[in-house]
Order: structure tokens, then C-alpha cells, then sequence
């Protein structure tokens, strides 16, 4: 699962997503392939995990896959029947802010008719979109 071994502080404050287009990571760079994000959000670790995990049982290990996004900030949750107030709760989990038009994912080393199957494999996340390139 792609997160930090340790941070610098325990918990994190929630931060805002950006609505408007990403500058940066918008452009292919390792792959001929990618899946561009429609909307900003959230992803977290354990969907980066999964969508990595599929994907590469979709090449059977033929091609290459580059995951650009990293979840970093720890997310808190307070357990179930706990009543309101008493401060911020335990970390739970950790996410990977995606912006609109970032590229989570890049493929390359496999035929296209090997790409679209596995884009909407990837793009089972929420808020991600296949997008041919190069």
C-alpha cells in the first residue's frame, strides 16, 4: 500500500481540493497511456492499492504501470456510538488529493486493445476518466 513509513505530525488538518485545473501532472511523461481525472477529490490508499493491483493482472505482467499520485495526509475518524466533541480522532487511513485533470496513472509497454479493458478497470475510482495520449 503506497504510504509514508512516518510523518512529521500524527494528524493533519483537512485542507481544500481544487476545483479548477492542475497545472502540474497533466501531462504524460513515463507512459504512452493514462487516466486523467474528471473531478477533484479524494482517493485513498487503499483504492491506489487496488486499482494498481488490477491493472496489472489486466497486462499479466507484460507491460509497465507508474502510479503519480501519492496519499500522504493522514485522514481521522472517531469510532462508532462515540459522542460529539473530546477532540479530533485517531488516524484511520490516509488520501491522495486528485485535482481535475491530474494523471493518476500511466501505462505503456502493451497494446492498445489491452488499454481501454484496464482503463475502466482504473477508472473505478471515484472521479477518474480514461484518456488516450501521445
Amino acid at each position: 500500500m503506497p504510504y509514508p513509513k512516518r510523518t512529521r505530525y500524527r494528524k493533519y488538518r483537512k485542507g481544500i481540493c481544487r476545483r479548477g485545473c492542475e497545472t502540474g501532472g497533466t501531462q504524460l511523461c513515463f507512459g504512452r497511456y493514462g487516466t486523467r481525472s474528471c473531478g477533484a477529490g479524494r482517493i485513498s490508499y487503499r483504492a491506489i492499492g487496488a486499482a494498481r493491483r488490477a491493472t496489472s493482472g489486466q497486462f499479466r505482467r507484460n507491460g509497465q504501470i507508474r502510479v503519480r499520485v501519492f496519499a500522504d495526509p493522514p485522514i481521522t475518524g472517531k469510532p462508532k456510538g462515540v459522542r460529539m466533541g473530546k477532540g479530533k480522532g485517531n488516524p484511520t487511513g490516509w488520501i491522495a488529493r486528485a485535482s481535475t485533470g491530474q494523471i493518476p496513472f500511466e501505462m505503456d509497454g502493451v497494446r492498445k486493445s489491452l488499454i481501454h479493458p484496464m482503463g475502466e478497470v482504473a477508472c473505478s475510482l471515484k472521479g477518474i476518466g480514461p484518456r488516450d495520449g501521445k
